[in-house]
């Protein structure tokens, strides 16, 4: 049996969601490099004003960022990041970002799908949703 210790394990430091402004749509934090609510959110607007001028809409994009790997894409006005130390696999990076940002795609669906079918049945006088 494979002996797997923490150092073996990818380690990601932060998910981050922000609108195309730059503002926290939800974000996670799994490390302490950034201490505080405020080197968070330099952080994020760091991240963001450094990415925003790139093409990263049709693939993910990799970029070094103050020592840390940050892998993100952009999906209509949302912007996908995901830091992880200068040693991690960027390829497992791009899955967890894909996966973030697919779920986030099929809740956003979801609940545009939703929207259209209340209106549906507050037009045909269904009160289910009105």
């Amino acid at each position: 049996m494979a002996d797997f210790s923490k150092e073996s394990c990818p380690s990601v430091k932060n998910i981050l969601l922000l609108d195309s402004e730059g503002k926290r749509v939800a974000v996670k934090y799994f490390s302490d490099d950034w201490p505080t609510n405020a080197s968070k959110l330099a952080y994020e607007k760091s991240v963001f004003t450094k990415t925003l001028k790139t093409n990263a809409r049709a693939e993910a994009e990799i970029t070094l960022f103050d020592g840390y790997i940050v892998v993100y894409k952009f999906v209509h006005d949302l912007h996908f990041f995901v830091t992880a130390g200068d040693d991690e696999n960027e390829l497992i990076l791009a899955s967890v970002l894909n996966g973030f940002s697919d779920s986030v795609g099929l809740l956003l669906r979801w609940r545009h799908h939703l929207g259209n079918r209340c209106e549906y049945h507050c037009r045909e006088g269904r009160n289910q949703c009105c």
